[in-house]
């Protein structure tokens, strides 16, 4: 048997082995993302604890971003190294270790001293741990996507993903919904003295706890046929993805992209934009960011499950058309003013097709063969958001100074691009059957 027949498991229902997969790899992606992001929602607090107070206001807040997008920076080495030793020694190895490299850093940012403590020490800790987790994120993610794919039969593959991908989702929505909490719970004077440690230091223990559940765990069946048969990459993976399967890398690349502009500019700067552009309450903007977030988290499982049902390109037809289409119905829908309950389920409608998302990390694991498939996802993933994650907030706020309905514009052109790579073979039936399927 050559590593081209080495796809995916064969095909049966799935089983209670298989769902415990897919609820632990999920959860580890929930807590894991959580860890990621919860930077971001004390990013002000942050900025006054580790910068000297003597700063302009200005440039404590453009360090503090510098110090979270380095995480960003971080991601495509920490990626191609985590892939790399994926690929040669076992995607449940690396599996483990990303979410640990994850939960420290976030627990040791939770007890760091702060400038008034240790001076310069503080913000050089800070961004040492960034750079840390910026560098778990870039392997656990493709890392989950590969190891809950070559679990599951090949179709129910789609839907293991969604799910995966829900998870990594609801991160987000766990970070939204306890820094909600703390800034309910606490005086800002108490959230600047203590609170602010204890998101940082709940995630950190969280993700030990993961990182012991995650030795429940097993190795997927496709690499251990992929070992035994001594199908392994024989050189260094990611030499012979860059050699050898740049269409994968392109088509990954560009899905990503649609991915990364879905995220940034409807889930993450929109709750600030309808603040600052249509002077909507902050707390009704938050609130309805929490009901698109979760409705996000649905769309991805139910977009995975869909692709396994109707094939992959109605599937990339149908969810990003609809984002297109949703985007267009909130943006356009807010200059007349909208009422909580239409901003409400304008958002949560979009949120869903947000949820399209879901599709990117399905087209990338079915778009390299076993024996690469972690090297691949991870290079070209990793590399892709680094550069249009951190494009598109810049691109999108340039945009808005000419046009109010630029993150609608910005949406669907990323919409239209993954509507057309849908007619492709390889977005559409993947690696193992793209040339026999056309």
């Amino acid at each position: 048997m050559t590593t081209d027949t080495i796809a995916a498991a064969p095909s049966r229902p799935l089983g209670r082995d298989d769902y415990k997969t897919l609820s632990l790899s999920a959860l580890g992606g929930t807590l894991e993302f959580y860890d990621f992001v919860i930077f971001v929602f004390f990013s002000a607090v942050l900025g006054h604890l580790f910068f000297p107070s003597t700063l302009p206001d200005w440039m404590i807040q453009l360090q503090t971003l510098g110090i979270f997008a380095a995480g960003y920076l971080a991601r495509p080495l920490g990626g191609i190294i985590i892939a790399h030793y994926g690929d040669k020694l076992g995607r449940k190895q690396m599996f483990t270790l990303s979410i640990f490299l994850m939960a420290v850093p976030t627990l040791v940012i939770g007890l760091l001293p702060t400038y008034e403590t240790i001076g310069m020490a503080a913000p050089l800790l800070l961004l040492a741990m960034r750079v840390l987790q910026g560098a778990a994120i870039g392997g656990e993610m493709p890392g989950a996507w590969v190891f809950v794919s070559e679990h599951v039969p090949a179709r129910h593959s789609g839907f293991a993903v969604g799910v995966l991908t829900a998870g990594i989702c609801g991160g987000i929505l766990l970070g939204s919904l306890i820094a909600i909490a703390i800034n309910r719970s606490y005086a800002p004077e108490e959230i600047s003295g203590f609170a602010w440690r204890i998101p940082f230091i709940l995630g950190g223990v969280f993700g030990l706890v993961s990182v012991y559940l995650r030795r429940f765990l097993s190795e997927t069946p496709v690499f251990q046929e992929l070992a035994e048969k001594r199908a392994l990459a024989k050189e260094m993976p990611v030499k012979t993805v860059i050699r050898e399967h740049r269409a994968g890398c392109l088509l990954t690349g560009a899905y990503t992209w649609s991915l990364s502009t879905a995220v940034v500019v409807l889930i993450l700067m929109t709750p600030t934009l309808l603040q600052k552009m249509y002077h909507i309450a902050p707390a009704d903007a938050l609130e309805a960011n929490c009901v698109g977030t979760l409705m996000l988290v649905l769309g991805c499982g139910f977009f995975g499950w869909l692709a396994d049902r109707v094939g992959m390109r109605l599937t990339l037809l149908f969810c990003w058309g609809g984002l297109a289409l949703s985007a267009y119905h909130f943006f356009t829908a807010l200059p007349g003013g909208v009422s909580y309950g239409e901003l409400v389920f304008n958002y949560g409608l979009m949120g869903f097709f947000v949820g399209a998302i879901a599709t990117m990390a399905i087209v990338g694991v079915r778009a390299f063969p076993p024996a690469i498939r972690y090297s691949g996802l991870s290079f070209s993933y990793n590399v892709a958001y680094a550069i249009f994650g951190g494009l598109t907030p810049v691109l999108t706020q340039l945009w808005l100074q000419k046009d109010a309905l630029a993150g609608a514009h910005y949406v669907a052109v990323v919409s239209v691009l993954a509507m057309v790579l849908a007619f492709t073979s390889l977005g559409a039936y993947g690696w193992a059957n793209a040339y026999r399927s056309k």
